[in-house]
């Protein structure tokens, strides 16, 4: 039988043939796609003509293209609509993939040639881009092993084989603990104190499960959030909340504490090899904050202000309890719960007034619109065209235009489902480079939400936790879809671990613009536009809550710390280890931390945000004093601004230094007193 992962994608756009490729494909087409990159890296290294920059470095950049395409695909399938064959696949497969990797910057020969290169008289002569390429090559060989000495490489590839094995059984795991777990809502008591929307979403949950007469809670953040703040029975507020923060501790199969002491030995052992004393120090080498005790610096800064604004806030929720003649003392699962109290109270305030205005489709309309003025881009969605045949039902699709051309294609995927991992994420299907064995390439860019599904033939109302989610993802979209370099390993968001959150958390601020809501945000049934006086309660209560949520935070990021800057894991006990690091950091007891270790995918699943979860603060810095240009031009959509940050930030990818790039946009370096400002935390 054809394989159809390797004939020519003959489709629109070149988009995957999704509705022709199973998961038993994949083992076959990796195993021919291994052979070709192999050889075109042979060819490379086979070279008789001496090294250049040209027949090395830029051939290297532009090999691999075939398995790129199936690695694509397969990724992000797993993530967003997999299934359990596809389980059993990415078991096969993850060691597999990690060994090719390896066998990839472990090639002598071909490390050889690029470190000639960069050595030699041709790198003074290279431009910009071409050096900065040069650099990135050079520096991802040397991170990935082609130094190693040669009596210990074996044993690096093991260890990079085994991590990808482990790591996959840890995302897996917190998958089928948020899959498996489900709070049925029996009773009209059960169901005391949620909202219209909230209902409905938890029918819907329910009709995924079989039951299209129940009401179903379940572990996706937009369905146990919402429980958590609105729910009035306590007991089931507990027994959500203790389900929802021991995922991959609830011993069987599924348990990850083993799994975590795993994978840090293997991380240590990794680091070692490097000269590292500790995986944190390997993994911030290169990064914007360049070690450890710098990350930790800042975290401890905004730690010490945000328990302060915590403590502020939990008077305010004290109160409201005392008026509520409730004596039971304030618990993690009822931190949410009072906050919104507070909140309707003191701002007059909650999401039952606040969510008929935040219907998705004219949300997504609004963040199609900020880029328009931003960025003159247009977005047009594909419906009915033939051959076009996406993953799922719900997922749709836009060409992007700019200047009357068509730059990228955006997948849009929203809704939470069972086979679908939890959390927000952007993807790419295909990167923007001008580099391919075809010529120039188009990125198509994907953006994966998690938002509770209205019920067939109703609106899905968003909260505006939701927008800002669905500004952030489309930020990080932006990045993608306007990148504009030579490079494929310079595209888009293959930049530095902490600068890529900059031009997602960026975009959040005009979710709040008064002129957006104004323009965009209408009632579902009335049509009416959002009251001036409501935007302006949003924008009153929005740093409400931020000593909360930025304690939780900070502890997931101080914990993540803590646990990579070790370097002995034998007898390990990763529970007691969190709780001991987060009293030794004196953690509220009414709040617990973001992410607990056992269900921590960002540190686990991969090694992409390990020792680096501090990441998402450190983008605040710049994000927050960025939008400050803005402000300081008076205008949220001041063209000349929005031209710089064009031409320096969304399309310049990793093309130059991250650093010389704000600098390039901003004309200084950025400070933090914009980010405790904004996010109205008490300076210590």
């Amino acid at each position: 039988m054809t394989n159809p992962l390797l004939t020519p994608w003959n489709t629109p756009y070149g988009l995957p043939p999704f509705a022709e490729v199973l998961p038993e494909h994949f083992p076959s087409a990796f195993a021919e796609a291994f052979a070709r990159y192999h050889a075109e890296l042979e060819a490379i290294a086979a070279n008789p003509e001496p090294p250049s920059f040209a027949n090395t470095v830029v051939a290297f950049d532009r090999s691999g293209w075939l398995f790129n395409r199936i690695a694509d695909l397969f990724w992000n399938l797993t993530a967003a609509h997999t299934s359990k064959e596809l389980e059993s696949v990415e078991r096969e497969m993850a060691p597999k993939l990690a060994a090719h990797q390896s066998s990839i910057y472990m090639n002598a020969r071909l490390f050889a040639r690029i470190d000639a290169v960069k050595q030699g008289p041709e790198a003074a002569r290279l431009d910009e881009q071409d050096r900065r390429l040069l650099d990135r090559i050079h520096l991802d060989f040397v991170r990935q092993g082609a130094r190693i000495p040669e009596a210990h490489r074996t044993r690096y590839a093991e260890i990079v084989a085994l991590l990808a094995e482990v790591q996959t059984r840890f995302s897996q795991n917190v998958l089928k603990d948020e899959t498996d777990w489900v709070l049925w809502l029996e009773t009209e008591a059960d169901r005391e104190g949620l909202t219209p929307p909230q209902l409905e979403a938890a029918r819907a949950a329910a009709a995924e499960r079989g039951r299209p007469e129940g009401y179903a809670i379940t572990l996706s953040r937009a369905s146990v959030v919402p429980f958590l703040t609105f729910s009035t029975r306590r007991d089931l507020r507990e027994k959500a909340w203790r389900a929802w923060t021991s995922r991959g501790t609830n011993g069987g199969e599924t348990d990850n504490r083993a799994l975590i002491v795993e994978i840090m030995k293997l991380r240590q052992e990794q680091a070692e090899l490097h000269g590292e004393k500790s995986f944190a120090d390997y993994a911030l080498r290169d990064r914007m904050a360049g070690s450890p005790e710098a990350a930790r610096a800042l975290m401890l800064r905004v730690w010490d202000a945000a328990k302060a604004t915590m403590a502020q806030e939990k008077e305010l929720l004290d109160a409201a309890r005392v008026a509520h003649d409730v004596s039971e003392p304030i618990e993690p699962w009822d931190w949410r719960f009072w906050e919104e109290k507070v909140r309707q109270s003191r701002f007059d305030l909650d999401d039952a007034q606040v969510k008929p205005y935040f219907e998705l489709d004219r949300m997504m309309a609004a963040m199609f619109g900020v880029a328009g003025k931003l960025f003159g881009l247009e977005f047009q969605e594909v419906t009915g065209a033939p051959g076009v045949a996406l993953y799922h039902p719900d997922v749709r699709l836009f060409e992007v235009h700019r200047d009357g051309r068509l730059i990228a294609l955006f997948i849009s995927d929203n809704f939470a489902r069972p086979s679908k991992r939890g959390g927000a994420w952007m993807s790419s299907y295909r990167v923007q480079t001008k580099n391919s064995p075809t010529g120039e390439v188009i990125p198509i860019v994907g953006n994966h939400n998690n938002f509770a599904k209205a019920p067939a033939g109703q609106p899905t109302l968003l909260s505006f936790d939701d927008v800002r989610t669905l500004f952030h993802e489309f930020g990080h979209g932006l990045h993608g879809m306007l990148s504009n370099v030579r490079y494929e390993r310079l595209s888009g968001t293959a930049v530095l671990q902490d600068y890529v959150e900059l031009p997602s958390q960026l975009f959040e601020h005009w979710a709040l613009e008064p002129a957006v809501l104004t323009e965009y945000a209408r009632h579902h049934l009335t049509g009416e536009p959002i009251p001036p006086e409501l935007v302006a309660r949003i924008k009153a209560a929005a740093n409400f809550g931020n000593g909360y949520e930025n304690v939780q935070y900070v502890a997931s990021t101080l914990t993540d710390l803590a646990l990579h800057t070790r370097n002995r894991f034998d007898g390990l006990d990763v529970i007691a280890f969190e709780e001991e690091t987060l009293a030794t950091l004196g953690m509220p007891q009414e709040a617990h931390p973001m992410h607990r270790l056992t269900h921590f995918r960002h540190l686990f699943s991969d090694p992409s945000y390990a020792a680096g979860y501090y990441v998402y603060m450190w983008a605040a810095v710049l994000d927050n004093d960025a939008f400050e240009a803005f402000e300081e031009a008076g205008d949220p959509f001041d063209a000349k601004t929005a031209a710089r940050l064009l031409e320096h930030i969304y399309s310049a990818g990793n093309s130059r230094d991250p650093s010389s790039s704000y600098r390039a946009f901003r004309g200084r370096d950025a400070t933090p007193e914009a980010m405790l400002r904004k996010r109205g935390l008490v300076t210590a």
